[in-house]
């Protein structure tokens, strides 16, 4: 039975493998920011398309500037809601 106070090592492992992917996302979007824009930028334009909002978010990458502010902003929400998060999984585990 899977109980939140007591996660096993598996959902740790996969927590923390999803954590790395948004962290590891995070850094280029911090210090690789062109190739990263250009890499999301092409996936959207290329075709056949499979995203269903894609032209939903071509809009939002027009203004390259605004939408690398904006990025950044709520990457450091995002950091810091992950890292405390991947903390008290942690923690759960080793009280386990």
């Amino acid at each position: 039975m899977f109980s939140l106070n007591e996660p096993s090592l598996g959902f740790v492992v996969i927590f923390l493998l999803f954590s790395a992917l948004f962290l590891s996302n995070t850094y280029r979007l911090w210090f690789k920011t062109d190739e990263y824009y250009q890499s999301l930028y092409d996936s959207l334009t290329r075709e056949p398309s499979i995203y269903p909002f894609r032209d939903f978010f071509l809009k939002r990458l027009e203004n390259k500037q605004r939408w690398v502010f904006w990025q950044k902003v709520f990457s450091l929400v995002g950091v810091a809601a992950v890292l405390t998060v991947d903390v008290l999984v942690v923690m759960a585990w080793l009280n386990n």
